[in-house]
């Protein structure tokens, strides 16, 4: 099997994991670990709403559902979206070397990340999993931000009489911050 081959084997494979999160009412993102054989040996989806897990993204499941390996330096790792930081720490982590991204414009992850660490990355901007993506933001934005952790929106705080406009520094070492001292530990060493 061709590289190409492999990629669209993986990114297949992601597509449907990202149809089945959104048929349990998850975020649907999907993810494929596939061996230089062009053998899928594991696959996840995003199951952050399916069980209140924040740490359960696509690929992070994925990884998780290959279990112990002794060769992930050797697979290539697809997901239907750019990984955000921990997906990308946790390939990183495990060395693996080839990133497949179905799409990076409804969310770009880091990818700069992946190639500081000599990852290469494929973007295969895929219409099917960007179309996803922007109909699920579409309707469920509260649900999108809460995955990639955005802050809901808050009303600033009304200011009270009195009070500085501009939150003043913290006490320095020996200054009294209101509550008595502030005391800091001694430096180490690093």
């Amino acid at each position: 099997m061709t590289r190409d081959e492999i990629d669209r084997l993986g990114l297949e494979a992601a597509l449907e994991q990202a149809h089945k999160s959104l048929r349990e009412g998850g975020i649907p993102i999907g993810s494929a670990l596939v061996n230089p054989a062009g053998v899928v040996v594991a696959l996840g989806h995003n199951l952050r709403v399916q069980t209140g897990d924040p740490t359960a993204h696509a690929e992070t499941v994925c990884i998780r559902n290959a279990g112990r390996r002794r060769d992930w330096h050797t697979l290539t790792l697809v997901s239907t979206l750019s990984p955000c930081a921990m997906c990308t720490g946790t390939a990183v982590l495990h060395r693996i070397p080839r990133v497949v991204i179905g799409e990076n414009v409804t969310f770009r992850g880091r990818e700069d990340w992946l190639r500081q660490a000599g990852v290469e990355v494929v973007i295969l901007d895929d219409k099917r999993c960007a179309n996803l993506m922007e109909q699920f933001i579409e309707l469920h934005p509260e649900l999108w931000n809460e995955d990639i952790g955005v802050p809901p929106e808050a009303p600033a705080p009304a200011p009270v009489p009195g009070t500085p406009a501009v939150t003043p520094p913290p006490p320095r070492k020996g200054e009294d911050s209101g509550m008595g001292k502030v005391r800091r530990g001694p430096r180490r060493a690093r």
